[in-house]
């Protein structure tokens, strides 16, 4: 199929022969990347301006140690804030096995069954079948544990010292 418009009369020319040649015989072709280079370095300041890449600044993170408060389950201080997991009742951290022996009290659990965090401030009931070659857990039921949108006070400042974004 051929293409209508000026390059096939320039084909038909011989004119792209004619411009091929010379180039050949100049030292070969620009690339683009030459053009570009070579508008980067002549030209105004404001052209100039255009090009420069911003530089990043690392973030400044928190210099206060992390919060160490006590867990409002046992009454022990919680060394590893960042696994700590709100109280429903209270708002305050708990230690995370604080909150799974809870539940494991207030709920029947049968022989087999094991509750464990599944993310996202829930808690689940898991069952695990299969071989030790392919194991395989079922979630029996699922314990709404710490509220999606309103993130506690203390867990600000604990994010803080990990992440800006």
């Amino acid at each position: 199929m051929k293409r209508r418009g000026s390059s096939n009369r320039r084909e038909r020319n011989g004119e792209w022969r004619h411009e091929r040649s010379e180039q050949r015989q100049n030292g070969g072709f620009k690339k683009k990347s030459e053009n570009v280079r070579n508008e980067r370095k002549g030209g105004s300041d404001a052209h100039n301006h255009l090009y420069e890449r911003l530089r990043w600044t690392p973030p400044v993170l928190s210099t206060e140690p992390l919060p160490m408060p006590d867990c409002s389950c046992c009454g022990k201080p919680i060394r590893d804030i960042a696994a700590a997991v709100d109280d429903k009742a209270t708002g305050a951290p708990a230690h995370l096995d604080c909150i799974i022996k809870r539940l494991t009290e207030m709920e029947h659990v049968e022989k087999g069954d094991v509750i464990a965090y599944i993310g996202g401030g829930r808690f689940g009931v898991i069952r695990f079948s299969g071989s030790r070659d392919k194991p395989a857990f079922k979630i029996l039921k699922i314990f709404e544990w710490e509220q999606k949108d309103n993130r506690a006070e203390w867990r600000k400042k604990v994010s803080d010292h990990y992440s800006l974004t």
